[in-house]
């Protein structure tokens, strides 16, 4: 490290006003000319132009010029520019020059003022001398230790700081990340409810040939609609996660768009709305609108032609949804891997909420509760005789009239 312009400076300025102090005769006079006091002058301004890239050196440096003019007078400006080298040698230097330095201050103040009072017989002598060596030496010490913590503190606090913004912006990445990743599960859901749909009602059209035109037309309207549907949302959730930056969020599908779901269904739906509908959570909101869709397509697979009753309760902590449906007799023929109740259990797990799903009374029924609060979900309040929760690959008790397996469900 070359020294700076800025200590060049200073070491010149510091030459300078020592020797107007020289010249107007600040120094003791011993019998020593002037121009000796010029050395010790020169080799403390050289510790300042050396003070930041060697400041131990500069410390040794004021330490010898002191030496020398105290034994020649001493001058003012030689012990004033002192100050300077052991100021920059203690801020500089390595960290426990300070604390060696502030001992040999204080103890230097203390046995100089002394040996001064005891060689002069004079106690204000020894004050007098005493406070001006703390003076040049104490002082500059104290004042680069403080400095030097500040300083210290600073570095530590900017530090602090680019480390909370970094992890900061990990957070916001992973936060970023986890939205991505939600929104691709969204957009399997999406492909999976839609292309399954379509799947069902043309394979229906293909192994019926009793179909009259009306409904045939009505098959081939529900499918073009579930088709539309699956490729503006696939775009949709596609554009969302081709951008970059800032955090982005999903179109947001509401239970209240139920209506609009079961006209997409292909099947009558019965609806039913208990309570006073309301504003949801985004994730309740979006769980039980998921919950109901992947229901219609079980209903799509496994049910009759009599199709599904939906009840939507809304209660002051808590929205129940429930799905009942008839189970047919033949096996649908349509794959699955029993996914389905898989990802609606979880989905209501993940919010604090219960789920069940499994045989009642003649067919099969879904019922969800999912908190609309901090609170803890209150319990499952309407007890289905005959009801137990089927687990997706478990076998289902037989009953007189149905014939099921769980696996077959999704």
């Amino acid at each position: 490290m070359t020294p700076t312009r800025q200590d060049v400076a200073l070491a010149a300025a510091a030459f300078a006003a020592g020797l107007v102090l020289l010249a107007g005769g600040a120094y003791t006079h011993r019998g020593a000319v002037a121009a000796l006091f010029v050395l010790p002058l020169a080799v403390t301004c050289l510790g300042v132009v050396l003070r930041r890239r060697a400041p131990v050196l500069a410390l040794v440096l004021g330490g010898v010029a002191l030496i020398g003019d105290v034994l020649l007078g001493p001058s003012l400006g030689t012990v004033l520019i002192v100050t300077d080298n052991i100021y920059a040698g203690v801020l500089y230097g390595p960290r426990p020059l300070g604390r060696i330095m502030l001992w040999i201050t204080s103890v230097g103040a203390v046995v100089l003022g002394a040996l001064t009072g005891l060689a002069i017989q004079d106690w204000r002598v020894l004050t007098v001398v005493g406070i001006q060596a703390a003076l040049v030496g104490v002082v500059p010490v104290t004042t680069a230790i403080v400095v030097r913590q500040h300083r210290d503190q600073a570095v530590a606090e900017r530090a602090r700081a680019d480390q909370m913004a970094h992890l900061a912006e990990l957070d916001r990445q992973a936060a970023v990340s986890a939205e991505r990743t939600r929104m691709a599960r969204e957009l399997h859901d999406m492909i999976a409810n839609h292309f399954s749909a379509i799947a069902i009602q043309s394979s229906a059209m293909l192994a019926r040939a009793d179909l009259d035109a009306a409904a045939t037309r009505k098959i081939v309207e529900s499918i073009r609609e579930n088709s539309v549907q699956g490729m503006a949302e696939m775009r949709t959730m596609i554009g969302f996660l081709r951008q970059d930056g800032e955090e982005i969020e999903a179109r947001r599908h509401r239970l209240s768009d139920v209506k609009a779901l079961i006209e997409r269904t292909g099947f009558p739906v019965e609806l039913s709305v208990r309570g006073t509908p309301r504003d949801l959570p985004a994730a309740v909101d979006l769980a039980g609108y998921r919950i109901l869709q992947e229901s219609f397509t079980n209903v799509l697979k496994h049910g009759t032609d009599r199709g599904a009753r939906v009840l939507v309760d809304y209660r002051p902590d808590l929205v129940s949804l429930t799905v009942l449906s008839d189970v047919g007799d033949r096996p649908s023929g349509l794959p699955g891997a029993g996914a389905g109740l898989v990802g609606m259990r979880e989905r209501a797990t993940l919010l604090g909420g219960r789920f069940e799903a499994g045989p009642y009374e003649s067919g099969w029924r879904v019922r969800v509760e999912l908190p609309t609060d901090s609170g803890e979900p209150s319990g499952l309040s309407w007890p289905p005789a005959r009801t137990r929760t089927a687990e997706p690959g478990e076998g289902t008790p037989s009953k007189p009239s149905n014939s099921l397996r769980d696996g077959e469900l999704s």
